[in-house]
């Protein structure tokens, strides 16, 4: 008989071990290289009246998914006709659970899983309801300059040479009110916004806004550049605040207490920031957008750049951004060629969900074919269904649950105003709902909402 060698018998064992490694990182592979499959949807709870006979399911609310090949994270798709949204699938002590997206149309809707590897599964079809189950009311509101149609110059020298005469011309034929045109970046001032050009301009039918990029790490000396802006005669300032502005609180009250103070209080501000807040948790909407701040919100609605159709894009924004209330002027696509059908479904839209404004982003990317169809007659309104609210409950965070918080806490000092929905927030919002005659369910449905926001908003002194 022979006996292996502690050396060899350690190498074997070795081989072993890397050889069922391998095996299972092909099992592994092969379970990754199949689609997930649904074999049913459920209601949650399972017993609700509404799922009787089917599958209907309010915009926001849970659904139970059962399959093979499911796993946390997994992509679940919503997708009806003119339209799709996608959110994450999760594990809950009930099973694999999915919320219908904010934004979703209602009606018949199908509903798909994708793996890590791009496969997705076969379809299970379920019908959403509106929120509300009415038409979005019309925003009102909205200062008068940001109303009707407008166009956001970034370089001046690149939108039509810097000729106002050219400008003037091109902005009557596509109905263009007014042009937004950069002041500053951060703290430095672009000469290009000059009393000259506001003058100019003005005297060639046109208003003027002025827009600066701000970044929050010299919050008073971008409230100055700001200021000097508005001195120079424009009509309104809009603050285009992005990704550096995430999480800079402090910076934004301090920015906004200061420009106010030298602009006024009356003085016609905007915002312009991301459509999808529930993407974007550490900005401070609440800051900008509360009393006091911008009385104009003016979400940068680029669905060809996001990856979506307009109609989701649309309704997901104005679902996420209407518990602000501050009225709405979106920015749409004019840079890399979007669909003729496309701007004009936009425009269609947003006049359906009541937006008394439009601007396009920007002068020196839009085509001739696209200037062209600024220029056709602006399409009748859409009637559309209620896109739904942000439902918040224990566990989520960010600025949204902060907004809560502050309009909570005006009648309830035990509320913290810290984002997190934690136990504190959740007993607070039951006591609320219970007292307005409400199901005192903890999570912020449409009802919920529309009574939470008739509350006023306590003021929040940030320190970090």
């Amino acid at each position: 008989m022979h006996v292996m060698r502690r050396g060899s018998l350690q190498a074997f064992c070795v081989a072993i071990a890397l050889f069922a490694l391998l095996a299972m990182g092909a099992q592994g592979a092969l379970a990754a290289s199949k689609a997930p499959r649904l074999t049913g949807v459920r209601c949650v709870p399972l017993k609700a009246p509404a799922c009787k006979n089917a599958v209907r399911v309010t915009i926001g609310k849970q659904l139970l998914l059962k399959g093979r090949r499911l796993a946390p994270g997994m992509r679940v798709t919503f997708r009806w006709s003119k339209g799709a949204l996608a959110t994450s699938l999760r594990r809950t002590r009930i099973g694999w659970t999915v919320r219908v997206p904010e934004g979703t149309r209602a009606g018949r809707v199908s509903v798909t899983v994708r793996n890590r590897a791009g496969r997705r599964s076969n379809k299970r079809r379920i019908v959403v309801v509106a929120a509300t189950g009415s038409t979005p009311p019309p925003q009102s509101g909205l200062p008068e300059i940001f109303r009707g149609d407008g166009m956001w110059i970034w370089y001046l020298s690149s939108s039509e040479g810097g000729d106002l005469d050219a400008i003037a011309a091109r902005a009557r034929a596509a109905g263009m009110r007014t042009v937004y045109v950069k002041s500053s970046d951060g703290s430095k001032p672009w000469s290009q916004f000059s009393p000259a050009l506001v003058l100019g301009l003005h005297l060639r039918g046109l208003r003027v806004c002025a827009w600066q990029f701000v970044y929050g790490e010299n919050p008073d000396a971008e409230a100055k550049v700001g200021a000097d802006a508005v001195a120079t005669g424009a009509d309104c300032l809009v603050i285009d605040a992005e990704t550096a502005y995430e999480g800079r609180y402090v910076a934004a009250q301090r920015y906004m207490t200061k420009l106010r103070a030298s602009v006024g209080p009356n003085y016609p501000l905007g915002l312009t920031a991301f459509p999808y807040v529930d993407y974007h948790p550490r900005f401070p909407y609440s800051v900008f957008l509360a009393p006091g701040g911008a009385q104009a919100n003016l979400p940068q609605v680029y669905w060809k750049d996001i990856g979506a159709t307009v109609d989701a894009v649309s309704a997901r924004t104005v679902a996420h951004n209407r518990i602000y209330g501050v009225p709405m002027a979106p920015l749409g696509q004019a840079y890399s060629a979007p669909r003729s059908a496309d701007v004009q479904r936009f425009r269609a839209l947003w006049s359906g969900y009541g937006a008394g404004g439009l601007s396009w982003w920007s002068w020196q990317s839009a085509s001739d074919k696209t200037w062209a169809t600024l220029s056709e007659p602006a399409p009748a309104p859409l009637a559309l269904p209620d896109p739904g609210w942000p439902l918040l409950d224990r566990g989520t965070s960010g600025d949204q649950v902060v907004w809560l918080q502050q309009h909570l806490a005006s009648v309830d000092d035990s509320v913290p105003t810290n984002g997190t929905f934690g136990t504190s927030t959740e007993a607070s919002l039951k006591r609320f709902q219970r007292s307005r005659g409400l199901p005192a369910s903890g999570e912020t449905d449409a009802a919920t909402w529309v009574a939470v926001l008739a509350l006023p908003v306590r003021a929040v002194q940030w320190t970090n």
